[in-house]
């Protein structure tokens, strides 16, 4: 049982770190990455009340609270409104919030949470254990992985107006970490029940028990939300008001946080501006990969199509593929590579054993070689049809067709707008290799499993196993871990799976893409848990002297 009087432990950070390295790489550009995480909380004054944040969240999305979906930022914007049971420390571990402590039983099968008592909706009526039994079994049917996260949930009990109890057929030991706000919201019942769930009115204007109130959002400009009075964990929040701002425009992004108009912003700004941000008196940038999120990319291969099936084709592939070398020339030194599946930022999971296959271009050429891919007289060996999805930088893919082109593969890029492309890629399966931005989240089981288990093969499911990989020792790992209790077994079962997956080659493992967040230095504790910018905000002040 986890039990604290300490409602929202505030987790320090590392103080910003500039590194300035210049390097020129295979011949294309010289580069000079930015290391640096969020500041570490101003031990020289107190967090004040006042002021106004002005936010820049792009793009705009569909609904405000990640309820019936995900698609957009509504997971940034949500939990600023709408709370979850629990927040998350840097290594994913639960902390208390609507829920004050819990227990899990031995088998796996029941969690306890006790409430918080007093908290009040933003409309003044009381939240109880009614509000979040409606709400977990809702997000069982209308959540977009809330479905696989809590398909093992049989009901929801309410013994009293402060406890829920959530009963499941089977474990899902990676449920405890599923109950943030920007993932699993906490909605109210009175204003739910009975109603159409995915038209409802309060998905775009919420009523929460959150540190802000929603005011207004004037769709194409921006959105206002108020400090909430009646915050149960006062003196939070502390500021007065936080006007969204929705810009399209990367130049007007980059003017706003220029001139000093707009104080925050993610992914705001090109990565050929961030030394430039960098070196501005009044920001400073960060570059965290947030472990709720745990950003991370790939490429993978399509396995039906004939010359992939050969293991020596893909290992030619690696070989020929400098990750390294991609995150310098693409990513302007500021992502973070892995050659595991679970990338870095997953502490308890990531498997640091995994290594890239060196870069040789000879000992591709001589698998290719006896592959039976011999060079034609332009040396050309095979032609790939070559997509990415628009998350991914196209420069990644300029990157991999050229360096495909000195083993003698032809690698054409197919370019779709994000739509297209997940129908080619997910429904056509029209495409040899892909390079996908397939998120690891907060537990393997729901961003990794999705990739690698066999059973996930699913013509025109979205994001699901578009390798069409099939390993059974692979689908033993991935079924053990997604309901085994003992963390330490889960762990080992995690880190043999990255093995199994490494010895396959089903994806060639990028790791974690930039995530650039620009911020201005009044701003302090913007991101304290480990959800990042898909925290509440509820901790973060702007100091008085700046």
């Amino acid at each position: 049982m986890y039990t604290s009087n300490r409602p929202r432990p505030t987790v320090s950070r590392f103080k910003s770190i500039l590194a300035a390295i210049s390097v020129s790489v295979v011949g294309l550009i010289s580069w000079t990455p930015l290391v640096s995480t969020a500041s570490e909380k101003d031990g020289s004054a107190e967090a004040t009340h006042g002021g106004t944040l002005n936010w820049i969240v792009t793009p705009e999305p569909a609904s405000v609270i990640p309820l019936t979906t995900t698609a957009g930022t509504n997971a940034e914007l949500g939990p600023k409104i709408v709370e979850g049971l629990l927040t998350y420390d840097d290594e994913l571990n639960p902390l208390p919030l609507l829920a004050t402590d819990w227990d899990i039983s031995d088998d796996g099968l029941q969690y306890t949470f006790r409430l918080r008592k007093g908290v009040k909706w933003h409309d003044g009526a009381n939240f109880t254990s009614e509000d979040v039994a409606f709400s977990l079994m809702t997000l069982k049917e209308v959540h977009p992985r809330g479905r696989a996260i809590f398909a093992n949930v049989s009901e929801v009990k309410t013994p009293d107006e402060h406890t829920a109890v959530v009963v499941l057929s089977k474990p899902a030991p990676y449920l405890i970490t599923a109950l943030a706000g920007a993932e699993s919201p906490i909605v109210p019942k009175h204003l739910y029940e009975n109603t159409d769930i995915v038209a409802n009115k309060y998905n775009s204007a919420p009523i929460g028990t959150g540190p802000f109130v929603f005011k207004e959002w004037v769709k194409g400009s921006h959105m206002v939300l108020e400090r909430n009075p009646e915050y149960w964990d006062q003196p939070k929040p502390y500021l007065d008001k936080i006007i969204v701002r929705f810009m399209p425009d990367a130049v007007a992004r980059a003017a706003a946080l220029e001139s000093g108009s707009a104080d925050l912003a993610g992914q705001a700004i090109p990565l050929s501006d961030v030394k430039r941000f960098s070196e501005m008196p009044h920001l400073r940038v960060d570059t965290i990969n947030w472990p709720y999120i745990s950003v991370h990319q790939q490429m993978i291969f399509n396995l039906d199509t004939p010359e992939l099936q050969d293991i020596k084709v893909r290992k030619a592939i690696a070989h020929a593929i400098d990750v390294d070398a991609l995150n310098k020339v693409v990513w302007y030194g500021y992502g973070t590579p892995s050659a595991a599946a679970i990338g870095k930022a997953s502490v308890k999971y990531h498997n640091s054993d995994i290594k890239y296959l060196p870069l040789d271009l000879e000992q591709a050429k001589s698998l290719l070689d006896e592959a039976g891919l011999k060079p034609d007289a332009n040396g050309k060996r095979l032609t790939l049809r070559l997509l990415y999805n628009p998350f991914q930088e196209r420069r990644a893919a300029d990157f991999v067709r050229q360096s495909l082109g000195r083993i003698g593969i032809d690698a054409v890029i197919e370019n779709y707008d994000f739509a297209t492309y997940v129908t080619k890629a997910y429904t056509d399966r029209d495409f040899d290799i892909t390079l996908e931005a397939l998120a690891n989240i907060f537990d393997p089981t729901v961003g990794v499993q999705r990739v690698f288990w066999s059973k996930n093969f699913q013509v025109g499911l979205p994001f699901s196993n578009a390798a069409h990989y099939v390993n059974p020792e692979a689908d033993r790992l991935l079924e053990a871990a997604a309901v085994e209790v003992d963390e330490e077994k889960r762990r080992q079962q995690f880190l043999d799976l990255q093995k199994v997956i490494n010895d396959d080659l089903p994806s060639i493992e990028f790791g974690a893409n930039p995530q650039i967040t620009v911020v201005a230095n009044k701003v302090v504790d913007y991101a304290p848990t480990g959800e990042g910018l898909r925290g509440s905000f509820s901790d973060l002040y702007l100091k008085e002297d700046h």
